[in-house]
């Protein structure tokens, strides 16, 4: 089934409003930008036709698509309205290529070349038109490609009443990428069976595995005394910190794990002589493993404590969110369900761990199932990310087919 639908269209013009989340802030949504977008998603879902469309003051939407069909399951589809912090997403200027091989170059003035030498999934997508950046900042596919092609699955079949399906609940989210996408998710409200989020990597990507996460912050307390009369006398906090960093495995480092590898990431080191702080996320499929990960960061604490004294190092480590498995192995069909849409829809399943999280993750554990399914991106949070065309009408065409054998069951 060919689909002629919106999905490029949409997904132009929500990349080009910036929607960047802040860590940092202390407000729902964390940034008031990501308002405009969802302001704008808001009137295209009553555009197209659905029902109790809401925008609450978290900033997360939900609307309704009535069922047609009946006896078939709520299913829900869920996608984030941010963008990374990693990079600015700020101007998107979204580049069409219709990529015959080789390296493309995205940006002259700044030599930013993407590359199959450094992404070598590029050469699977020769002879097609892909999405890139234009290599000042993100694309932001991750994961208003997602919202792009939820919309455009609703908008077909708004229009195509022939296709069976269920009530269907969409729901769209703020805040993902700093972790509190589902912090004000009303599961009850939102009254799904189960769901997926779309919000996966490439085309066949099926996901219900995750990382365990936690993140820590470690503030660390010198003593600044002036250089010149220092012996004996001064703690320099940076060194401290440099010298706690080291104490970590070094094999459990992002850049050297793949797979079902955990790691433990600094990503945040500032400071000065008198004080610092570093940040780092700790991650792994494996609960056991996790918290292993999180003892070796305490008793690293606990050696520089004991050797500069008590309070040194003040470290504030929390949970994020848990490995979605325990919550799906139970419903395996919802998988078997993504599974045959994609089959039906000519895409070869990928059944692969998450190497990250979704809102999904936290659903899950707030009684909402909630697999991911694929978007069609690649290099997400960079100014390499792009997403091939075929990709994302494949992705909308798996949502429709995905609906469809729901009522079947």
């Amino acid at each position: 089934m060919i689909l002629d639908t919106s999905v490029v269209e949409r997904f132009i013009r929500y990349v080009k409003i910036d929607t960047q989340s802040d860590s940092a802030s202390t407000t729902t949504p964390s940034t008031q930008k990501q308002l405009d977008l969802a302001h704008l998603l808001v009137s295209e879902l009553e555009e197209i036709g659905l029902s109790d469309v809401t925008l609450d003051a978290h900033g997360i939407i939900m609307a309704t698509l009535p069922a047609n069909q009946e006896g078939a399951p709520t299913i829900g589809f869920i996608a984030h309205m941010d963008t990374s912090p990693d990079l600015s997403g700020t101007r998107v200027n979204p580049q069409m290529v219709e990529y015959k091989g080789g390296d493309l170059l995205l940006n002259q003035e700044n030599r930013v070349v993407l590359s199959p030498n450094e992404f070598p999934e590029l050469t699977k997508y020769a002879g097609q038109t892909i999405i890139t950046t234009d290599g000042t900042t993100l694309l932001g596919a991750d994961n208003k490609a997602g919202i792009a092609e939820i919309m455009a699955a609703m908008a077909y079949l708004t229009t195509h009443p022939e296709i069976p399906h269920g009530t269907i609940r969409v729901g769209f989210t703020p805040d993902e990428e700093i972790g509190r996408g589902a912090d004000h998710f009303d599961v009850a409200r939102f009254h799904a069976d189960f769901a997926y989020t779309v919000d996966g990597g490439e085309i066949g990507e099926l996901q219900y595995e995750n990382f365990n996460a936690a993140n820590a912050k470690i503030k660390i307390r010198g003593r600044n005394v002036h250089p010149g009369t220092a012996k004996n006398k001064m703690i320099n906090a940076n060194q401290v910190g440099i010298e706690f960093h080291n104490l970590l495995p070094v094999n459990k480092r992002p850049e050297y794990s793949e797979n079902y590898e955990g790691f433990v990431h600094l990503t945040h080191f500032s400071g000065t002589a008198d004080e610092a702080e570093l940040r780092y996320i700790i991650r792994d499929h494996n609960h056991l493993k996790f918290e292993g990960l999180k003892k070796e960061m305490e008793r690293a604490v606990d050696f520089i404590n004991a050797r500069y004294g008590d309070g040194t190092l003040l470290l504030d480590l929390k949970d994020s969110y848990f490995n979605m498995e325990e919550k799906i192995l139970p419903v395996m069909h919802v998988i078997e369900l993504a599974r045959q849409a994609m089959l039906d829809s000519g895409v070869e399943p990928m059944v692969r761990p998450i190497r990250g999280g979704t809102d999904g993750a936290r659903l899950s554990y707030m009684g909402l199932p909630c697999p991911n399914l694929f978007t069609g991106g690649h290099n997400f949070h960079g100014r390499y990310e792009f997403i091939p065309v075929k990709s994302m009408h494949k992705a909308v065409e798996v949502v429709i087919r995905l609906v469809e054998l729901a009522t079947q069951k």
